[in-house]
């Protein structure tokens, strides 16, 4: 009965090393305890349990009553830090069982001493942890039961063989009773095993599942980044019609209308917030029908002076069944309050460009008749007397003022694709230098040319750009008085090629800058105001631009930009 008492004792000291793991985590948080096994505070908690098992089992062989067997089941604690833990905690540990008999073994005995630290199965011990750790359970628990029952196996016969002859204890009983530590000991190591085994499992689920859910923060937060990147206005709402969740260009556009909207201030609310009350009816059905029957409905809804294009889209849970349950729906909403007004424009553009097409026939068809009636003016004026000469050139001159008018008309509104080839921006314009140096003495004025050696050839249409630059130029001579300079000058900027053209003119005011190249706008007593119109007609064709510079009593220049 004595016995049995010990080796119930011995088996809850022993087994009581991973038991008394948890005591070592009291009083932490479970994020700190989660900080701490990351730091490998586990094992530090599993050899520590077992240095406090395996002292008490060698003070309870030593200390006990002296009708007690003095076997120690600290080879159990001691074998479980060998098998689970790092070598080098293994080899601390070893140590310290040894030292741990020194301390209390009196007088010192190599039986007792090979019984007590199981030193003799060390080396097998140590050669089973190099690959105990990638067993399977079953075959880590019959790896640990051959250990142990051989540990006390030899721990017994070592007893039996220091057995005195005056032992009150016959053969037999020391043989049970050895037989009892051994099963005992196999109980203590397996139930130890396996609670360890229980919170590896146990720790591997908790850092499968923090992992996982790091996995699902990060997609989410990535899913929101990408639905606030998105330029649509995306809200979701639950079955309800209770809006869920709102994107940052949803915000924005609530914001848009109702300032000082947050989200809150939209989340919890019905989606019919988004649109005036004469069409909450409208959208409420549209998100009905999604969430009922599952359809995809579109609106086209105005709040304010603004137009939106509405989209209602079921969304279903997550199911590998057939039919899925619709969990509620995502309201899609574009603004397309600029492309209505570019569709209103366009509407306009295509009447306007009807109308040019039929003016442009009516101009030309008014040409020939004009024709006719400057011909026979001036036969009339051979046969008239020279008295009347002075009215004929009235008359001539304005009909050809009116010829010159329909000629840019025709120019403007033939917007027709130009033929372009490679040609030198130069090429063309000294070509126009004799023209244009003649019109400049005419005025007494002068001409300058500051020509860039390094502009390369363009895709240019030779005709039109002569047409721009020869327009361009007079103009600036127009402007100027006499002894005024006008300047031609090229350069490179960046990948694009600009030509200015510069005069000392009077300059034109602010208020007349953007409305030079309107149609009929002119500044000029006799202009029709179509030059620079058909200027910027022929400059856009050409994939350019043209810009206005100018300050009063300061000078012009228009700067027309070309890409390379």
């Amino acid at each position: 009965m004595v016995a049995l008492k010990d080796i119930l004792l011995q088996v809850l000291l022993a087994g009581s090393a991973v038991f008394l793991i948890p005591l070592f985590h009291l009083g932490l948080t479970r994020q700190a305890a989660a900080k701490l096994e990351r730091a490998g505070m586990t094992q530090s908690s599993l050899a520590a349990a077992s240095v406090v098992s395996m002292l008490l089992c060698l003070l309870f062989a030593y200390y006990a009553s002296s009708v007690s067997v003095p076997i120690s089941m600290g080879i159990v604690p001691l074998t479980l830090v060998i098998l689970y833990c790092k070598p080098r905690i293994g080899v601390m540990l070893s140590v310290l069982h040894v030292l741990f008999y020194f301390l209390f073994a009196h007088p010192y005995n190599l039986f007792e001493f090979l019984l007590q630290t199981g030193v003799l199965l060390y080396p097998i011990v140590w050669l089973s942890a190099k690959r105990f750790k990638h067993y399977t359970r079953s075959r880590k628990m019959g790896t640990m039961i051959a250990l142990i029952t051989a540990e006390l196996a030899v721990a017994s016969v070592l007893y039996i063989l220091s057995l005195e002859s005056q032992s009150m204890f016959s053969t037999v009983q020391w043989v049970m009773t050895s037989l009892g530590y051994t099963v005992g000991a196999i109980i203590a190591g397996s139930l130890s095993m396996l609670w360890i085994e229980q919170m590896h499992h146990h720790r591997g689920l908790e850092q499968h599942l923090s992992e996982v859910h790091h996995r699902y923060i990060a997609e989410t937060e990535k899913l929101n980044q990408i639905l606030n990147a998105v330029p649509l206005s995306i809200a979701t709402v639950d079955k309800e019609g209770t809006v869920q969740f709102v994107n940052d260009t949803m915000e924005q556009t609530a914001r848009d209308q109702l300032p000082c909207t947050t989200t809150p201030d939209l989340i919890g609310h019905p989606a019919s917030q988004f649109v005036e009350q004469a069409q909450a009816d409208k959208m409420e059905t549209g998100i009905q029908k999604a969430i009922v029957h599952g359809e995809v409905s579109g609106l086209t809804v105005r709040y304010g002076s603004h137009v939106f294009q509405s989209r209602t889209v079921p969304l279903y849970s997550f199911s590998k069944e057939y039919p899925r349950e619709v969990t509620g729906a995502m309201l899609i909403i574009q603004d397309i309050t600029e492309l209505e007004m570019l569709r209103s424009e366009l509407d306009n553009v295509d009447r306007l460009s009807l109308v040019g097409q039929m003016a442009a026939s009516i101009t030309h068809e008014v040409r020939n008749p004009m024709a006719v009636v400057r011909g026979f003016l001036q036969l009339m004026q051979e046969k008239s007397p020279q008295s009347l000469d002075h009215y004929y050139r009235i008359v001539l001159e304005e009909l050809d003022r009116a010829n010159s008018i329909i000629n840019d008309f025709l120019s403007l509104a033939q917007n027709r694709i130009a033929e372009k080839e490679e040609s030198q921006l130069h090429d063309i314009i000294h070509e126009l230098s004799p023209l244009l140096w003649a019109d400049a003495n005419l005025r007494g004025q002068s001409i300058e040319f500051k020509l860039a050696h390094d502009v390369p050839k363009l895709h240019l249409n030779s005709k039109e750009i002569k047409q721009v630059v020869l327009n361009l130029a007079r103009n600036g001579m127009e402007a100027m008085n006499e002894k005024g300079i006008l300047t031609l000058e090229t350069r490179v900027v960046d990948d694009t090629v600009e030509l200015c053209v510069r005069d000392t003119g009077p300059g034109i005011p602010p208020g007349k800058h953007e409305k030079l190249f309107e149609p009929f706008f002119t500044t000029k007593a006799k202009g029709t105001g179509l030059g620079l119109s058909m200027c910027l007609s022929i400059v856009e064709r050409h994939n350019g631009s043209i810009t206005v510079e100018s300050e009063e009593n300061q000078g012009t220049t228009f700067k027309v930009t070309f890409q390379r």
